[in-house]
């Protein structure tokens, strides 16, 4: 059974239409699957409309083998999915580890035992876990952010964004728990980039969106090795 599958999908934002004719799908057999494109090509709407954060104007999506439309929150919640928003959606005035022990509400029993894994992927979260989430720099805090994913133990993770505005060395550190994720666990990762650089070495499938619509499709590893196919699509230097 897939884990996600879209067919047509068309969103509007009032008259504007963001998303035409999306279609594709989350394997489980892929591990992580790299949605690329430029800033404003949907891939955020994307995201919001597989999680019911904006509701379709036409197509069809299925999470799990159930139609989205007839899902609830909570139950989209409860099927084993997880969204890490590119705004993070933290809780500034909280410490590191009460906002994690937020993320464990579908798997509290075995929250002590996850953490400690989370804690192992991000050492710097055990250092800071009294410490107030608003006090991190930009890099921790995304990090909690995808700790707390973690901690509700996802059979499928959304992950937005999560290398912008991050410091170099921040980036890779990030990039390291994700390839860990993706060579380790069962999850599946659907994850969005603009920049090809951040998520080929560890995707196994990359699919590029442009205004829109998804123009191209392929293995990760063929347009990692293709730069003429990275140059067509994303333009040089991406």
């Amino acid at each position: 059974m897939n884990q996600v599958e879209v067919e047509d999908l068309e969103v509007h934002y009032g008259d504007l239409q963001v998303l035409w004719g999306v279609s594709l799908e989350v394997r489980e057999a892929d591990q992580v699957v790299a949605v690329i494109g430029p800033n404003g090509a949907g891939k955020t709407t994307l995201l919001k409309a597989l999680s019911g954060l904006v509701e379709p104007s036409g197509g069809r999506i299925e999470l799990f083998g159930t139609d989205l439309r007839t899902l609830s929150k909570n139950e989209i919640v409860e099927s084993g999915f997880v969204q890490v928003t590119e705004e993070r959606n933290l809780f500034n005035g909280l410490s590191v580890y009460e906002n994690l022990r937020m993320g464990a509400y579908t798997e509290r029993e075995a929250f002590e035992d996850t953490l400690q894994e989370v804690y192992e992927m991000f050492p710097v979260l055990e250092e800071r876990r009294d410490q107030r989430v608003g006090t991190l720099s930009g890099g921790e805090q995304q990090m909690v952010a995808v700790a707390r994913g973690l901690l509700s133990e996802p059979d499928l993770m959304l992950v937005d964004e999560p290398f912008e505005g991050l410091m170099p060395g921040l980036v890779s550190d990030l990039r390291e728990v994700l390839i860990e994720l993706g060579e380790t666990t069962d999850m599946s990762i659907l994850i969005t980039s603009q920049k090809t650089d951040n998520v080929l070495q560890f995707a196994d499938r990359a699919l590029i969106i442009q205004n829109g619509s998804l123009e191209f499709e392929c293995e990760a590893s063929r347009l990692a090795g293709d730069v003429e196919l990275q140059e067509r699509y994303l333009g040089v230097g991406r």
